[in-house]
């Protein structure tokens, strides 16, 4: 991989994370497009960089609210700040599970799989014409819905499959207010990511990858900048635009990947 490949991969994923169009699948059709010819272990190590360095960037934006969290839990109250943290670890399970036990079958998705990217946008292009046409969201997020969206991002591991735009419809579709769904949405992810990197370097993991780092740090500074630039902005435009624009984007996507495929 070039590093002019790498800042590529690094804007679409600093670009996309914020949006409700499948990250990883269009990082997928992008290495397939570049002609990145990665074993699926250095495709999904490269994946879980760029990942991360767009979970800095939710960290930077979001550090207020985080601050607020932890000020909370630190009262050592059943207060609501206490509550929102044990939402999300409530949420982590399914994804924790899956990871767990599913690596290697998750591992092998990663390797330009464009006719399963194709179906994946197309699942997720319903998901959010569905939640699109959704009326009732006023709700809080309780813990029912939690392990609820927590098993849809879970299914979001599978390339293809927007994990904001699976996480967001679904919470939306509970009938949870949308500014509070995206931000439930956003933070929910955070712990994973830096979960699954701490896991992977201390397993060895990325130090078993043989090929040159460079192009890694080069995309993963890309994507944290992107992200920087672009997460207030496409926060804003999730809970202001409709999501049937997100819906036939995902959808046209999805269909040229499968055209593509063949």
């Amino acid at each position: 991989m070039s590093i002019l490949e790498a800042i590529i991969l690094g804007i679409i994923q600093g670009l996309t994370e914020f949006l409700p169009v499948s990250s990883s699948g269009h990082l997928e059709l992008a290495k397939v497009i570049l002609g990145d010819n990665s074993i699926p272990e250095e495709s999904l190590l490269f994946t879980i960089v760029l990942h991360f360095a767009t979970a800095l960037s939710t960290l930077v934006i979001f550090r207020k609210e985080i601050f607020e969290i932890f000020s909370g839990l630190f009262k050592f109250q059943w207060n609501e700040e206490t509550q929102f943290s044990f939402k999300i670890i409530v949420s982590m399970i399914p994804t924790v599970f899956i990871g767990l036990f599913f690596e290697e079958e998750i591992a092998s998705l990663f390797g330009g799989q464009i006719l399963l990217v194709g179906c994946m946008l197309l699942i997720t292009a319903l998901l959010l014409l569905l939640a699109d046409k959704a009326k009732d969201t006023s709700k809080n997020v309780t813990f029912r819905n939690a392990i609820v969206v927590g098993i849809s991002q879970a299914i979001a591991i599978l390339p293809g499959i927007s994990r904001s735009g699976a996480t967001i419809s679904t919470a939306v579709l509970l009938g949870i207010d949308r500014t509070k769904a995206a931000k439930f949405s956003f933070l929910m992810v955070v712990p994973l990511i830096v979960g699954k990197v701490i896991k992977d370097i201390s397993s060895g993991e990325i130090n078993s990858i043989s090929s040159d780092i460079t192009p890694m740090i080069i995309g993963f500074f890309a994507a944290f900048i992107a992200g920087l630039l672009a997460c207030k902005w496409m926060i804003a435009l999730v809970k202001k635009s409709k999501l049937i624009y997100f819906s036939v984007y995902c959808a046209i996507a999805g269909a040229i990947a499968i055209i593509y495929a063949f």
